[in-house]
C-alpha cells in the first residue's frame, strides 16, 4: 500500500468503505428489494441512484465540514479511538443480525427518531419519483452522516485519505462507484433473479460485512496500542 499513489489509496479506501456500509439491511435496501420485485429493474435502479446521490452528499459534508476540526491534536487522537469503537460496534451489530421477514426486521432496527424524520421529510417533499424516494430515504437516515464522520476522521488520521481537495475527491469517487454498483447490482438481482436472491442471502452478506468491520476494528485497535506502547 505505501508504494501505491495516494490517489489510488484514497479511491480504494472510499470504494471498500462504501461497499461494507451498504450491505447491511436498511431502508434503501428494503425499498429496492420490494420495489424491484414489484415494478422491475428500472424503477429499483432509479431508487438506488437517488440513494447514491444523497450518500455522496452526506459523505461530502463529513469530509469537508468536519475534516479541519478532527485534524486538531488531541481531537484527532480521540477520534481515532472512537472510530475503532464505532467499527467494532457496527461489526457486532451486523454479525448478530437475525434472519426474518424484511419488513419486520426493519421495524426493530430503525429508531423512533428516524421514523419521525422520514415522515416529516416525506410530508414536505412528497417524493413520487423513484429517484426522490431513494434520495429521501437516505436523507432521513442520520446514521449515514454519523458513519461517514467517524470514517472520514479515521481515514485522514491514518493517512489513507490526504486532507486535501484532491485526496477527498478521489475518496468520494470511490464511494460513488461502490455505492452505485451495490444498489444497481441489488436492483438487478431482485428484478431478474429474485427467486435465488432471498432474505437469508442478505442476512449472510450482512454478517460477512460485520466480520469485516470487526477484523478492521481490531486491526486498528492493535495499531493504536502499538503506537501508544512506543
Amino acid at each position: 500500500m505505501p508504494d501505491l499513489p495516494h490517489q489510488l489509496i484514497a479511491a480504494l479506501t472510499g470504494f471498500l468503505a462504501g461497499i461494507i456500509l451498504c450491505i447491511p439491511v436498511g431502508p434503501v435496501n428494503i425499498t429496492i428489494m420490494n420495489e424491484g420485485a414489484r415494478r422491475g429493474f428500472k424503477w429499483a435502479a432509479l431508487i438506488g441512484i437517488g440513494a447514491t446521490a444523497m450518500e455522496v452528499v452526506y459523505c461530502t459534508i463529513a469530509f469537508t465540514g468536519f475534516a479541519a476540526f478532527f485534524q486538531r491534536g488531541m481531537i484527532k487522537s480521540l477520534m481515532e479511538v472512537f472510530s475503532v469503537a464505532f467499527m467494532l460496534f457496527l461489526g457486532v451489530r451486523y454479525f448478530f443480525a437475525r434472519p426474518g421477514p424484511v419488513l419486520e426486521k426493519l421495524e426493530h432496527k430503525m429508531e423512533k427518531l428516524e421514523h419521525r424524520i422520514e415522515e416529516r421529510i416525506e410530508e414536505k417533499l412528497h417524493p413520487h419519483s423513484a429517484f426522490m424516494i431513494g434520495f429521501v430515504r437516505t436523507l432521513a437516515n442520520p446514521a449515514v452522516l454519523l458513519g461517514w464522520i467517524f470514517l472520514g476522521a479515521l481515514f485522514m488520521a491514518r493517512g489513507w485519505v490526504k486532507p486535501t481537495l484532491e485526496g477527498k475527491l478521489y475518496c468520494l469517487l470511490g464511494v460513488t462507484v461502490s455505492v452505485g454498483l451495490w444498489f444497481t447490482g441489488l436492483s438487478w438481482a431482485i428484478s431478474f433473479g429474485h427467486k435465488k436472491f432471498t432474505e437469508k442471502t442478505m442476512t449472510k452478506m450482512e454478517r460477512i460485512s460485520g466480520v469485516s468491520l470487526i477484523v478492521f476494528g481490531l486491526a486498528q485497535g492493535i495499531y493504536l496500542a502499538m503506537k501508544l506502547a512506543k
